[in-house]
């Protein structure tokens, strides 16, 4: 048990028969009446995010999450399987809970793994990846103010969005929270 003062950034409460992580909180003393904590929490295995206000100093109920770098080995049909590389333990993570972060991980790519209760919860790649592009359209230079973009495959099969000038086997530096290109990669 803790109390609305020790919130943090990344607790997960246990409350609503559910694990809501805490995204955003602040603590509000209004000129009249009672402090409050106004918060905005996101459940973790559904996704959904909510605001919700506490009066200070009230007790909730935090759940133990452990998190653990581990590294992508493969994906064997239904499951994506990783390895903490320190106990050479391996964990199946099932497709719904990788969501979309699938479409930047390869093989061998280091991800953040949390758990509670031996259930993983989600999963936290890194901000950005590097990632080849397969398959691009030769891109066209027309008459326009500002630079165009053209979709371009990505080793992995995800589809971004690329200025004209890339070409296939080039290697991008890609957003891994809203899919975006952030640049290109000399090696």
């Amino acid at each position: 048990m803790a109390t609305t003062n020790d919130l943090k950034n990344g607790l997960v409460l246990n409350m609503d028969n559910g694990l809501w992580q805490v995204l955003e909180f602040q603590h509000v003393k209004p000129g009249k009446g009672p402090a409050f904590v106004r918060t905005k929490l996101k459940n973790v295995t559904s996704g959904k995010i909510i605001d919700k206000t506490f009066n200070a100093g009230t007790k909730v109920d935090t759940a133990t999450v452990d998190r653990s770098d581990m590294e992508y080995l493969y994906n064997d049909g239904t499951d994506f399987i990783f390895m903490d590389s320190k106990t050479y333990e391996q964990v199946p993570v099932s497709a719904e809970v990788m969501g979309s972060a699938a479409d930047y991980l390869l093989e061998n790519g280091q991800a953040m793994i949390a758990q509670h209760e031996g259930t993983v919860l989600y999963i936290e790649l890194p901000p950005s990846v590097v990632l080849e592009i397969t398959h691009t359209e030769p891109g066209l230079q027309g008459d326009r103010s500002t630079g165009g973009t053209k979709p371009a495959t990505l080793q992995t099969g995800a589809e971004i969005q690329v200025p004209l000038f890339l070409e296939a086997g080039t290697k991008v530096k890609v957003d891994t929270r809203d899919g975006s290109y952030l640049g290109r990669v000399n090696d």
